[in-house]
């Protein structure tokens, strides 16, 4: 809005640092923390009120988190909040790939809402059908995919490979659809304890930042033999936006947790981080990157395939985060080894953009 705002205008004065994506972003990362921060005791008092037990604790998890009982859930509005105003006010609303993530954001965050409403209303965990989740996940997925690839092609490319490596064609839609939807629910599957989603979705961030900048400028993405995106660059202010408001939500989220995010923020979050890939071209990237969603998810896929077949376990208890609990690791142990591990894994991603 600011950035139309200043165009109109000619950029006159102080009005032309606004050009700058690297200002904008800065500033973005700024609004969305200062405006976490400020609105966070009353958004989680509000909570408090309405909730009363706040989210439901799953009666088969592990023991320790029954102290758990009565903190509110749906902290995940008080980081769309941030992010949503510091996107309106900096980032170019004529961009295309603003809306398809503005739009897949608010979507997600809608259905986790849906979701978690659910649980407090109905003082349960299952919430909302997952063939309804999901059906309406790849509806909107499907619509920002549409819209993405209508001004943005259809070529896949893979890590150490300078080019593109296959057109899919209209199956580009579909595959770009399937990524969204996985990482969303991905990142939804990780936020199971105290801090343990929201600083990997700051890590994948910030590589994401460097990513979406280096694919939007001609010069660097030539250099480095990746795909140029015009007008990508400009979700350097979404992911700046993410890491403000990610920091903000982690101050009340830190061990032990004032709020839990919910459906609300971690799938609205995995959903606009699937959405920064697909337009950056960076989809099997982002599984390098986020590595350690794909690994929590794995665990689930694994454990519940292996139980329907032989009655018996992998883990002890899935997702692998609560595995490990059950080893005897603490809370914050756990939470402090996956976010080392969520760092190297952003590096790893982030070298395969010379490696090629």
């Amino acid at each position: 809005m600011l950035y139309l705002l200043a165009d109109q205008l000619g950029f006159p004065g102080l009005l032309n640092l606004i050009r700058y994506l690297t200002f904008r972003a800065g500033a973005a990362a700024v609004t969305a923390l200062v405006l976490g921060l400020i609105i966070g005791p009353r958004f989680i008092g509000w909570l408090r009120v309405k909730q009363g037990k706040g989210q439901p604790i799953r009666a088969d998890g592990p023991q320790t988190h029954l102290a758990k009982v009565g903190t509110p859930t749906m902290g995940g509005l008080m980081i769309l909040v941030s992010v949503m105003v510091a996107m309106l006010l900096w980032m170019d609303l004529a961009n295309r790939y603003a809306w398809a993530c503005i739009g897949v954001t608010v979507g997600f965050g809608l259905i986790g809402f849906l979701d978690d409403y659910d649980k407090v209303k109905k003082r349960s965990h299952k919430g909302v059908s997952g063939k309804v989740r999901l059906a309406g996940e790849f509806l909107i997925a499907g619509l920002a995919s549409w819209l993405i690839v209508s001004g943005n092609g259809t070529e896949l490319y893979v890590p150490f490979y300078n080019g593109a490596v296959i057109d899919l064609g209209p199956l580009y839609v579909v595959f770009a659809a399937f990524t969204i939807v996985a990482f969303g629910n991905a990142v939804n599957l990780t936020d199971g304890l105290d801090g343990l989603a929201i600083m990997p979705v700051v890590i994948a961030s910030l590589a994401f930042f460097v990513i979406a900048y280096l694919v939007g400028n001609k010069v660097f993405a030539s250099y480095l033999g990746i795909p140029h995106v015009p007008g990508a660059g400009d979700l350097t202010i979404l992911t700046a936006a993410i890491i403000g408001g990610g920091l903000a939500f982690l101050w009340f989220n830190a061990p032990p947790a004032a709020v839990f995010m919910g459906d609300t923020g971690s799938l609205a979050l995995g959903g606009a981080l699937g959405t920064i890939a697909v337009v950056a071209h960076h989809e099997i990237v982002l599984a390098i990157v986020g590595g350690l969603f794909v690994m929590e998810t794995v665990s689930v896929i694994l454990q519940v395939f292996f139980y329907k077949r032989t009655g018996k376990r992998i883990f002890r208890m899935a997702p692998i985060h609560h595995h490990f609990e059950q080893l005897g690791w603490s809370e914050p142990t756990v939470v402090i080894r996956f976010w080392i591990i969520s760092f190297v894994l952003a590096l790893a991603g982030l070298a395969t953009l010379k490696l090629r």
